[in-house]
């Protein structure tokens, strides 16, 4: 581990190189860069592999504890209020039926292999944006890395993320900076995934949502309001107004900031169109989503209820209610939880319901779906140690 830490952080004489037949006024010019510059560089590519552990040094201990909170403490609260929230509206009784009395578990199993090659999927299309910044780490080191972050994403949201940036930075001895950098066209292309979906939920499957929404009172204003042409005028002229703010007050420090941080996503999303490859990046893109959409739709015919909405033309054999589902899903997981548990269910209890599905086959349906994705990500959470494991032990035993 100490021969790993010190290979991330080059000497100087790996950047300044030296030739015996160099004079003195030579060694003040490296390469025509003069070598106080040399020095200075050096110690900037020293500080890009520096962790973020040592950059919170100097922030104070209120701010960190209350940093802290908020990252995971907030979200396992928000876990256990959904979950309990979720099973305040059904009958524990009539759920645990519904999983013991005709579930084909063998299409739960169908959706895990789904899974598995979605992660996949998503490891090879990091692999092109790493070979962009001329990282090249094994693609099994990728697939790790991924099945890593999404197991430890269970216990501590959001920190998977950081912990598959650090591993391969680590690995491949690159600044963590530059790692870090290539997720955000990772997850901009997520996003951007996320709203086109949203957009063809709402034209394919508008009649049923607002047939649902209007049920209920806060459905029903939400439906006349997204109608009143009024509010879309009053919005349009409130993006104006912010717009305006925006410029009139251009100078500021704040607007600066902002701008500087709409850049940097601007900038992690342009690599994309310029790097080789972008091709295949949007095809791994679709293979992707492609996958986590077809893991929930074949999870449909594991249940006697959701196969019936499989089984007409009229909703596309069911395709529109999966779409439906898994667009709310999607948005459920933007909200900070262990795992997904809490949003993602009700988000499919929600999207199911549109389609006359009962809260108590909600329920089970999205528990076991959700219960199979995160035994699966547990099992791969195991073989993901011991990969890291086993490569470490061949590393040293190569070093001696």
């Amino acid at each position: 581990m100490q021969v790993e830490q010190q290979r991330c952080k080059p000497s100087l004489w790996t950047v300044l190189p030296t030739d015996p037949n160099m004079t003195a006024n030579d060694h003040k010019k490296i390469n025509g860069e003069p070598l106080q510059e040399a020095i200075d560089r050096q110690t900037d590519l020293t500080a890009d592999t520096t962790t973020p552990e040592t950059s919170t040094e100097n922030i104070p201990v209120g701010r960190r504890i209350l940093g802290y909170a908020i990252r995971y403490l907030l979200p396992l609260i928000l876990t256990v209020a959904l979950v309990w929230y979720m099973f305040k509206k059904v009958d524990f009784a009539d759920m645990m039926q519904i999983l013991r009395d005709g579930v084909d578990y063998w299409w739960i199993l169908c959706a895990m292999g789904i899974s598995i090659l979605s992660h996949v999927c998503r490891a090879a299309r990091w692999r092109l944006q790493l070979n962009a910044l001329s990282i090249r780490p094994p693609f099994m080191a990728l697939c790790c890395s991924i099945f890593g972050c999404y197991a430890l994403n269970l216990v501590f949201p959001r920190l998977g993320e950081v912990w598959r940036c650090t591993y391969i930075s680590s690995r491949q001895h690159a600044p963590l900076t530059t790692v870090l950098g290539s997720m955000v066209a990772d997850r901009l292309a997520d996003t951007l995934m996320v709203l086109l979906l949203t957009v063809l939920t709402f034209v394919v499957a508008s009649g049923a949502i607002n047939s649902f929404l209007i049920k209920y009172p806060v459905g029903k204003g939400f439906v006349d309001l997204m109608g009143n042409p009024l509010f879309w005028i009053l919005a349009i002229g409130s993006i104006l107004f912010a717009w305006g703010l925006l410029f009139l007050f251009r100078k500021t420090s704040f607007v600066g900031k902002l701008k500087a941080w709409t850049k940097e996503l601007w900038n992690g999303f342009a690599v994309v169109l310029r790097m080789p490859g972008r091709g295949r990046f949007l095809l791994l893109t679709l293979a992707i989503w492609g996958c986590y959409f077809f893991q929930l739709y074949v999870a449909f015919f594991a249940f006697p209820f959701t196969r019936e909405l499989c089984s007409g033309s009229d909703l596309a054999f069911g395709l529109t209610p999966c779409l439906v589902a898994f667009v709310l899903s999607s948005i459920g997981m933007a909200i900070p939880s262990n795992g997904g548990l809490g949003p993602w269910n009700i988000a499919v209890m929600f999207g199911l319901a549109v389609y006359g599905i009962s809260d108590a086959e909600g329920t089970a349906f999205s528990m076991l779906q959700w219960s199979g994705q995160t035994v699966m990500l547990i099992i791969l959470g195991i073989f993901t140690m011991a990969y890291i494991s086993l490569s470490r032990k061949k590393a040293a035993d190569n070093t001696h």
